[in-house]
Order: structure tokens, then sequence, then C-alpha cells
């Protein structure tokens, strides 16, 4: 038994070999036995979570020898990021760090130089390729460094522990591959706030505990692979948010429904569920996958008859529902699709095929309780199933809904405006009051207010000047003046209409963030810029997985072993 989440980070002598072995994947057996609770808590504790140095942070102390030159700033704390990872990493079996060593850094192995989207002029590092290094160790906090970063490839290697929190430095990172390594905890979260995130792939890690339904609202998501970990919980129903073309939820934990909001996802093409433990009947909203390909949610415990909507799928090429319990009659509008060139239903027990299925490319039939055809389950098992009827609303799954249109924000930036006229029209309001009572009173007021004036005045001679004009002058006509008083102040109203000239709020928001300027990280990179920096891509690995077909990213998929 192997203990493979760990990060091997401590100082001491005996618990650091111990975690250098743990990462390697030699250790899980001490003694005569298996590790006690009570150690393997304390490593845990100790090692395999979080590791803080004496900054209070999580990464290494790198000096910059002062005889180094850099080409600039950046390139200088990316010596420092890297420098911190290299001293973090305690196997690199094929030397890919070795060169890692002057201030040259885009000669580093695996490290990829472009210029910087806001300055053409100053090269910086975007972009890391280690994958297949089968290099051990953990990522230092200083990877955060790496703020012009565009993409990041680890895939198969030995990298333990958790991810960076000061990952979320990484503005425009839009390529996140981290599979098939040995990463653990719960979800990494920092993940959800890198803005330009477009491939996310976490697979074949052992992060464990529930996915976060901020997940599915990120807008910026293409495609998402979480497959093969640790988690349990629910599909969040909010996945029909997402706005992804590919995801992968396989060798999960799940359980419960399969949300039907799933058929919001109007630009998915390809959806594998196979394993993720899912407990209810297909919801008839799948047939709304109009660009759907690829629908694989075999090894489940779904239950019911496949949907007659189904039909609706048009773009559905490869249709994978086996080892499920569906029963029922196969809906001859399936069979018809267009482009269907695989349907495997074997092992559940379907009733009924419709002719038109046996004319299909390729379709597996075998196990279900058919009449007629080959290596079908026996009649005893059959009956057990077939003379059940199953009721999907039993699963109390949450009812479709469409997505509520969010047009609100355009509204909120005219409200700053009318804020500056209210000063301007609050000094004048003083000035009304005094002929607001004089006007009642007309003929009295004026000489009962008259008379106490005069002996004031030594005090304060200012207020008689002004106090008895008004009086006599305005007091006939009061409401008449004030009004072309105060209509010069409307002057004021100018800046509102400047404001206004340009009408399309849209365009006054972009251009005031000089965001563009100083932090590259906030500047919405072209992703196309990054593919040429990166080596080509690895050979795609055929597994037990069905084919993940149209999609460009450089990473290959990971073996599914160690």
């Amino acid at each position: 038994m192997k203990i493979c989440n760990c990060i091997c980070c401590c100082s001491l002598g005996v618990l650091f070999l111990l975690a250098f072995l743990c990462c390697r994947g030699e250790v899980g057996v001490l003694g005569s036995g298996l590790l006690r609770d009570f150690e393997v808590g304390v490593i845990k504790k100790r090692q395999l979570l979080y590791y803080l140095d004496e900054f209070g942070d999580r990464g290494e102390n790198v000096s910059v020898d002062s005889s180094l030159h850099f080409e600039n700033l950046r390139l200088r704390s990316a010596y420092i990021a890297l420098q911190a990872w290299k001293e973090a990493i305690l196997s690199d079996p094929l030397n890919l760090t070795e060169n890692w060593v002057g201030s040259d850094v885009c000669n580093y192995t695996g490290v990829f130089c472009a210029p910087r989207l806001d300055d053409p002029e100053v090269r910086t590092v975007a972009g890391i390729d280690l994958n297949h290094g089968n290099i051990a160790g953990y990522l230092p906090e200083e990877l955060g460094l790496l703020v012009d970063l565009g993409i990041f490839h680890i895939n198969s290697n030995r990298f333990c522990g958790k991810i960076p929190r000061k990952f979320d430095n990484l503005k425009i990172l839009f390529e996140l591959d981290l599979s098939n390594n040995r990463f653990a905890g719960k979800f990494p979260r920092v993940v959800l706030s890198l803005p330009q995130l477009m491939y996310l792939d976490i697979r074949y890690n052992e992060f464990e505990g529930s996915v976060p339904p901020e997940l599915f609202d990120k807008p910026t998501l293409d495609a998402i692979f979480i497959n093969h970990n640790d988690f349990i919980s629910t599909i969040p129903d909010n996945i029909g948010n997402s706005p992804v073309s590919v995801i992968v939820t396989a060798g999960n934990g799940f359980h419960g429904c399969l949300p039907a909001r799933v058929g919001n996802m109007s630009r998915l093409k390809e959806i594998i569920l196979m394993n993720s433990g899912l407990r209810s009947c297909l919801p008839p909203e799948i047939g709304l996958l109009k660009n759907v390909k690829v629908f694989d949610a075999s090894y489940n415990n779904l239950v019911g008859p496949l949907p007659e909507s189904i039909g609706g799928m048009v773009s559905l090429e490869q249709f994978n529902v086996a080892h499920n319990f569906l029963t029922g009659t196969i809906p001859e509008s399936v069979c018809e699709l267009p482009h269907l060139e695989n349907f495997t239903f074997s092992y559940n027990f379907f009733t009924g095929e419709p002719p038109v299925c046996l004319d299909l490319a390729k379709v597996d039939d075998r196990r279900n309780c058919l009449p007629g055809r080959p290596k079908q389950t026996p009649f005893a098992q059959c009956s057990a199933i077939t003379s059940k009827k199953f009721h999907c609303g039993a699963f109390k799954c949450k009812p479709f809904m469409r997505p509520l249109p969010p047009p609100p924000p355009v509204p909120s930036p005219p409200p700053p405006s009318p804020p500056p006229p209210p000063p301007i029209y609050s000094p004048p309001p003083p000035s009304p009051p005094p002929p607001v009572p004089s006007p009642p009173p007309t003929s009295p007021p004026p000489p009962v207010y008259s008379p106490p004036p005069p002996p004031p005045p030594p005090p304060s001679p200012l207020p008689p000047v002004y106090s008895p004009p008004p009086p006599p002058v305005y007091s006939p006509p009061p409401p008449s003046p004030p009004p072309p008083v105060y209509s010069p102040p409307p002057p004021p109203p100018p800046p509102i209409y400047l404001y206004q000239s340009p009408p399309p709020p849209l365009h006054s928001p972009p251009p005031p963030p000089p965001v563009y300027k100083p932090p590259p990280s906030s500047s919405p990179p072209p992703p196309y810029l990054y593919y040429s920096p990166p080596p080509p891509p690895s050979p795609e690995f055929q597994g037990p997985l069905p084919p993940v077909i149209g999609v460009s990213y450089a990473s290959p998929p990971p073996p599914p072993f160690y």
C-alpha cells in the first residue's frame, strides 16, 4: 500500500527521508505492519498538507548573486522563481533542470520566453512545459512571481502537496495542466481566481472533497478535466452555466443526479461522465445538446428509459450508456441520428431494439434483455429488473431552468455623473430660505426686520448690507427672480453632457484601467500567442477513456496509472 499524497518538505532528518521516499512512492510499510493512524496524522500535519518557512510562507529563500545581469526585472523575478523551484525538486531522473543555472532563464530546459503582451520590447517567461519529466518535489510559492506566464504544463511527474496560493498572481495564465501527479487536499480553489484560465487539467491526482460550484460559473473556461481524483459530492446543479466545450468527471465518487441543467451547455461538444457514481434517470434535457459529439455515461447507476429527446442531439457521433440499469425500448430516433457511428448500450436491461440500430457502423447490445439477439442476460435476471417500475421523480432531482440573462451592469456607469451636481446646488439653497419667509409677511416684515439690523451692524456690517436690499427689491417678486438667479448655476450640467457625449459607457470603462500598462497580468492575452513557444505536443495516449476528439490543446492526456 503506497502513500502518495505527500509534500516532501521537512527539514528534520528522519522526516525528510520519509518525505523523500514518500514522494517517490517507495514507502508504505514500516516494520511489520502499516503506518498507524497517529503516525499518518503526524505526517499529514507536518509534511503532507502545507509547509511554512521561517517567513510564514511556503517557499525557498533565494538570493541573487550581484554578478548576474538580467535583461529586465521580469527575468530577474523569473530567476528567483525558478531557482526556488529547483531547490524544491528532490528527484530529477532526466536532468531536465540541470541547466537551470545563471541569468539566461530563457535557455532553461522547459522554459519558454516571449515578448510581453503590453510591451513587445521586453522579453519575459511566457510558458513552462516539463511534461513527462518524472520529477519529484513540490511547487514553491515563488512561482507566483511568473506574472507573465501563459501556460504551465507539468503532467506525468511526481509533484505532490498543494497548489501554491500565490498562483493567483498569474493573471494571464490560460492553460494549467497538473495532471498525473500526486497533488492532494481539497479542490485547488486558487484556480478560480485566474481570470484568463481556459484549460484546466487536474486529472489523475488525489484531490478530494467537493467540487465548488464556482468552477462552472467561470466564463473563460473551455475545457475541464477533473477525472480520476477522490471527489465525493453531487455534481453541482449549476454545471449548465459553464461555457466549456469539453468536460470529464470520470472516476470520482460523485453521487446523486445528472443535473437537468446540463441541457443549457450550448457550447458543449464532449462530456464524459463514466464511473461517476450517478444515480438517477437521464434527464430529457440532454436532447438540447445539439453540438455534443461524444456522450459517455457508462458505468453508473442510471435507471429508466432512454429519453426520446436524444434524437435531437444531431451532432452525436459516439454514445455510450453501457453498464447501467436502463430499461425499455431503444428510441428509433437515436439510431437515426445522422452522424452516429458508435452506439454502446451493453450491460443494461433494454427489452426492445429497432432494426435500424443494427445498421450502425458499430453497435454493442450485449447483455441486455433483447429477444432474438446473441449474448443476452438470462431471463431470470432480466425479469428481476424489468418487472420493476422506475419513477424518475423519486430521485428528487432539481428541475430544469433556463439561465437568466444578466444585462443590469450597463446602467451602473451613468449613476456616477449625478453626484457632482448635488454639491453645486447645495450652496445656493442657503440663500433662498431668507426670501421665502419674507414673501408671506410682505409689508410688515420689512420694517420689523429692518430695525433689528441697525443695532448689530457694528458686529457684522456685511449681513445688514445684503439683508436690506433683498427684501425691498426682491420681496415683491421673490418667486420670479430666484429662477433666473439659479438658472446660471445649471452650467454645472456641462460635465454631465461631457460624460454623455461619448454615451457608450462600454468604451469609457475599458480605457481608464491602466492595468494593461503597469501589470500585464490583467491584460487579456490572445491565447494563441503562447502556442508558438511551447514544444510540440506529445503523442496522444489511447487509454480506457473514450478519445477526446476535436480538442487542440497541447498537453496529451496522461496514462490511467502511475
